[in-house]
């Protein structure tokens, strides 16, 4: 064990650039293990005896998870990510188990990979680069549209939806925003919060930005796809269960959606953040998405920026010394959170 160790944490679904991020943040004060594998049923023994257990959005920290890590001397989860619908919160609390996430680490990352994504699709930038690399220049196909002028509509308004809210005011687009909790500074702004049904209807791009619950799983249904505008854009860099991603592709079929930018998938556990290049993509769901020339997904980078990393490694290096010093954390999720 290290001299001036304090708590033993175990840290799944390890890459390179978690552990550069992760071990600039500690700067010796804890002992981190790093582990390739995802957390699942399999894998939690390899927490034995470890004060803790340092998780990212695709590993599993349902009941018997938990339960395995806590007879294994676990105490504390330690999210790497703003999201806990992957983990059983109150199995953790039954176990006395302290969870902790990073609320916010940079808005500004995920929000402009929206809009990136936003534009690529609209300018049909991707088909263009390959054109362009075999040497072929023909502008057909390639059509696209002003942004200035068209309605946005933002399903959740945290702090990655106010910001995308801004940057698309920016592009001169009107934004309608449906939240159960509107924001002021953002209705301030200019943004005009409406019904989901409005929003759905009245927009030509809709983007999502919230949390995934029980009672928003497919949000993005058949049903709420049919209230959209024939050839709406749909951007989803929230999470994947948001929509209904069957639904999706009837939709795209049928031409009610003209363009889907995509960050997450619902089944995305087996894939993102993996090299599977080498390798035969056995989900026929995702494999559809991929043949559709007006569909972009990227792999979960939304998050992706040096900027965001830094402070996603020096929030859970701070949640673990608080809990370390003090037996509780600032950012502990609870049942009610």
């Amino acid at each position: 064990m290290l001299e001036n160790a304090q708590m033993k944490i175990a840290v799944f679904s390890t890459k390179q650039y978690d552990r550069a991020s992760l071990e600039e943040a500690n700067a010796g004060r804890h002992e981190l293990h790093f582990l390739e594998p995802h957390l699942d049923e399999a894998t939690a023994p390899l927490a034995h005896g470890h004060d803790a257990v340092c998780a990212f959005v695709n590993d599993r920290l349902d009941a018997p998870v938990l339960e395995l890590l806590a007879a294994g001397g676990v105490r504390l989860v330690a999210l790497r990510c703003a999201g806990f619908n992957h983990v059983d919160v109150s199995a953790a609390q039954r176990l006395g188990m302290t969870v902790a996430r990073v609320p916010a680490y940079s808005p500004h990352a995920v929000a402009e990979h929206t809009v990136g994504l936003m534009l690529a699709l609209n300018r049909k930038l991707h088909r263009a680069f390959n054109r362009v690399r075999e040497a072929n220049f023909a502008l057909e196909g390639l059509l696209g549209f002003d942004m200035n002028g068209r309605t946005a509509g933002v399903i959740g308004t945290g702090r990655i939806g106010a910001v995308v809210a801004r940057i698309l005011q920016g592009f001169g687009c009107e934004v309608l925003a449906f939240d159960p909790f509107p924001e002021e500074h953002c209705r301030a702004a200019g943004v005009r919060y409406v019904s989901i049904d409005e929003l759905l209807s009245a927009s030509d791009i809709i983007t999502l930005h919230c949390p995934l619950t029980a009672e928003n799983h497919h949000l993005i249904n058949a049903d709420a796809l049919a209230r959209m505008k024939p050839g709406v854009m749909l951007i989803n860099t929230s999470r994947g269960g948001l929509l209904d991603t069957r639904a999706v592709i009837g939709a795209l079929k049928s031409g009610r959606l003209g363009h889907v930018g995509l960050d997450v998938y619902e089944e995305e556990g087996e894939m993102f953040f993996e090299d599977l290049s080498s390798t035969i993509l056995h989900d026929d769901i995702f494999s559809r998405l991929l043949t559709f020339p007006n569909v972009i997904i990227t792999g979960h980078q939304a998050f992706f920026t040096r900027e965001a990393l830094e402070n996603i490694a020096s929030t859970t290096i701070g949640n673990i010394t608080e809990f370390e010093t003090t037996g509780r954390c600032t950012n502990a999720v609870t049942v009610n959170a």
